[in-house]
């Protein structure tokens, strides 16, 4: 397998790309719209075709590249089912697997930072039939949980993205072994968390032991932290969701 994790220190935003080079199909999660270059050229550097482009849900802090990644390659693009855009996509159920070779990409629906909103869980056959990592998302992050406001509204307010969130922690991954290594969508300088590392990887189990927002002893206990002390909103946050809903430039949304 091919891996290579993309950092915008701007934004403090991780994306990555990842693929089977034995049957040339490559993948990119969260891409970021200024590293669209960079993703084409990195995928051209090892002759391998750009086949799948993954979000983990749809971004309120930056403007997303899958639009113009899939213009320019042709790409399938996959997000979680009801995610709501309005361009041509694959939506993705839970549970299911998208195939890229030996390269297997799993979605696990892990709601709470937004409504609609998948982990990724990578196996590479080549090593074992069983995950090798899991790309989180907004859900957990590297030292902290994600934020629950930024897609609350209607019949959710921020309370109940926070213990849907709780739920998809516990119950989905932290289910998963401890020995996965995890890679999050954001690190320390995004707004999208308070306490996060600036460290973009860790495994399953060292955020088992270690982060604080898993170290409460109930949902209770967890929501209330979490609805304590929430950063200000991204800047044009409304303007960029609306951007990466319609697949079109933020220019033509402000």
């Amino acid at each position: 397998m091919y891996f290579r994790q993309l950092l915008n220190d701007e934004t403090a935003c991780a994306s990555y790309l990842f693929g089977c080079k034995s049957q040339a199909r490559f993948a990119v999660v969260d891409p970021h719209v200024d590293l669209v270059d960079e993703y084409v050229a990195l995928a051209d550097g090892q002759g391998m075709p750009i086949v799948a482009v993954f979000e983990t849900h749809v971004q309120a802090d930056h403007v997303s590249g899958l639009p113009e990644l899939v213009r320019r390659t042709g790409a399938t693009a996959y997000l979680p089912a009801n995610a709501g855009v309005e361009f041509d996509h694959h939506p993705l159920a839970d549970g299911e697997t998208v195939t890229l070779g030996n390269t297997a990409v799993q979605a696990i629906a892990t709601p709470g930072h937004a409504h609609a909103h998948h982990a990724y869980l990578v196996t590479d056959r080549t090593r074992a039939e069983e995950p090798w990592f899991v790309l989180t998302g907004d859900a957990l992050l590297v030292g902290d949980a994600g934020r629950p406001d930024l897609h609350a509204g209607g019949d959710d307010g921020i309370e109940a993205m926070a213990r849907t969130l709780y739920r998809s922690l516990t119950g989905r991954l932290l289910a998963l072994p401890d020995h996965l290594a995890l890679f999050p969508a954001h690190y320390s300088g995004s707004v999208c968390g308070r306490g996060l590392s600036a460290n973009p990887v860790s495994t399953v189990g060292f955020e088992r032991r270690t982060n604080p927002a898993l170290q409460f002893e109930s949902e209770d206990a967890f929501v209330a932290a979490l609805l304590e002390d929430i950063p200000p909103r991204p800047a044009q946050q409304d303007a960029i969701v609306a951007a990466n809903r319609a697949g079109r430039p933020l220019a033509e949304m402000t």
